[in-house]
């Protein structure tokens, strides 16, 4: 028979509240690593750089998306309505003002946490089903005002004529692409480093905690739709900036920026490397594009289904994403260290 001490300590033991298990991430040793990685496609790949390119700027859409999603928790498929408009914005500034690379990167993201602003303050009081219509909702008003106002956008023929000047008045965008992969993996790096500065702040924290409990935070005394709102319009910036930072890179703009599928195709792409984890963004960003230009290229008729299949086999086996995978995998080489 158990003695009284021994059988409330065991109920002590049931009840103890068991600590949460902390999920490693790369630190900012995963900066200098996406960039050498950059750099160092950069000189493996000198005739895809018009690809590397578009990862690039594809990576820190992907990442706006991961802010409000992997970390406010906020479920969106309109996240393209502020990449469309930050693009925008910057194309026609460029075109009708000023083309200097850096304030048409400041006009879009501009644009972009405006409008990102103003519609999250609409739409955030709602959850679920009703929240991912709302933003589908947004996008789609984004892409019509686009296409209406054709003296300004170009409309369905898309805004051409775009002609950044040289960076810092010294680094001309050359036809090879050299200058425009440089100039878009210097903004991603810059992008995520900021990124990580934001959801380690007290705000980036206070999201999360909206994301996991909002009733705690507001016993606490804050404003859980204030935090998501303005989590909201960050990653909306963010966005305009990778939009204008598209515009920047390849001189033209069109309604697809803004479009459904982009939204749709960038929470693939973060699903498949990893939510909550930033670096994901990237990774999953240069897996899925990587992917679909060897698969376009070898094969044009059939790389859907294989696209499809590669989706299928990472949800099943890899459910947390590429990135949780290679944490995994760190973890292993760690444990076997430790025994040697």
């Amino acid at each position: 028979m158990t003695s009284v001490a021994e059988r409330d300590g065991k109920a002590a033991a049931v009840t103890r509240p068991v600590p949460p298990v902390r999920r490693r991430d790369l630190g900012w040793i995963g900066i200098p690593l996406v960039a050498a990685a950059g750099l160092a496609a950069y000189w493996l790949l000198p005739d895809d750089l018009a690809l590397l390119t578009r990862i690039a700027a594809s990576a820190l859409f992907v990442l706006s998306l991961d802010l409000v999603l992997g970390y406010g928790g906020i479920a969106t498929l309109g996240q393209a309505a502020m990449f469309g408009t930050g693009a925008y914005a910057a194309g026609i500034a460029a075109v009708n003002w000023n083309s200097d690379p850096f304030l048409m990167l400041a006009v879009g993201g501009l644009a972009g946490g405006l409008i990102a602003l103003v519609t999250g303050a609409l739409i955030l009081h709602a959850r679920g089903l009703t929240l991912l219509m709302l933003t589908i909702a947004v996008g789609q008003i984004v892409q019509e005002v686009a296409n209406k106002a054709r003296d300004w956008t170009g409309g369905s023929d898309g805004l051409s004529g775009i002609d950044p000047a040289p960076v810092l008045g010294l680094f001309r965008f050359d036809m090879f692409g050299r200058t425009s992969y440089l100039f878009a993996l210097a903004v991603l790096v810059v992008g995520l480093m900021v990124a990580r500065r934001i959801v380690r702040s007290p705000f980036g924290l206070a999201c999360r905690g909206v994301k996991e409990d909002p009733l705690r935070i507001s016993a606490l005394g804050g404003s859980p739709k204030s935090y998501l709102v303005t989590l909201y319009a960050v990653a909306g910036l963010f966005a305009g900036v990778a939009g204008a930072l598209t515009a920047v890179t390849s001189g033209i703009v069109g309604l697809d920026s803004a479009g459904f599928p982009w939204s749709a195709e960038a929470l693939v792409m973060l699903v498949l490397g990893g939510t909550g984890r930033l670096y994901g963004a990237v990774i999953g960003t240069a897996a899925f594009m990587g992917i679909h230009h060897i698969l376009a290229a070898s094969d044009p008729f059939h790389w859907m289904g294989f696209i499809g299949l590669f989706l299928i086999g990472i949800v099943l086996f890899l459910p947390g994403g590429i990135a949780s995978g290679l944490e995994r995998l760190g973890g292993l080489l760690r444990r076997k260290e430790d025994r040697a």
